[in-house]
């Protein structure tokens, strides 16, 4: 397979994929999903010959994305991610709770959205900081 690219679109691949294999294996610990870190590799090895040699290092002969490449500001792009779906899913949850825990259907979906958006603002607002747990 030949895929044409510029070399920006190329520099763009190379973030998706980093993205795409953090997303499915940065919590697996020893338990990772090798045909994604050999994908990974192989878009990786392209950078040789695109003289992005800086963006990948070898580890245990395979060539993997740099601490160059990993502290370069593709964490930020996740961690923002993350902080927005973590608060969606807590208001979500928070907002199905407060109408005793129904499914979330067409007929209460305005309901469920207008808590969440209250929930949101909060969140926005304040971050956690109003959150409390009862530790019975």
């Amino acid at each position: 397979m030949e895929i044409k690219m510029s070399e920006k679109q190329f520099r763009r691949l190379l973030d998706l994929v980093y993205i795409g294999n953090w997303v499915l294996n940065s919590t697996r610990g020893d338990d990772r999903i090798r045909q994604y870190d050999q994908v990974e590799s192989l878009i990786f090895s392209h950078c040789l010959n695109h003289g992005m040699a800086a963006l990948t290092e070898l580890y245990e002969g395979e060539l993997i994305p740099s601490r160059a490449f990993a502290e370069g500001g593709i964490h930020e792009a996740i961690m923002a991610y993350e902080d927005t779906t973590f608060f969606e899913i807590l208001a979500q949850e928070l907002a199905l709770r407060d109408l005793d825990d129904p499914p979330l259907t067409p007929e209460n979906y305005d309901e469920v959205m207008e808590r969440m958006g209250q929930y949101l603002n909060e969140f926005e607002r304040n971050g956690t900081d109003h959150i409390s747990v009862d530790m019975d």
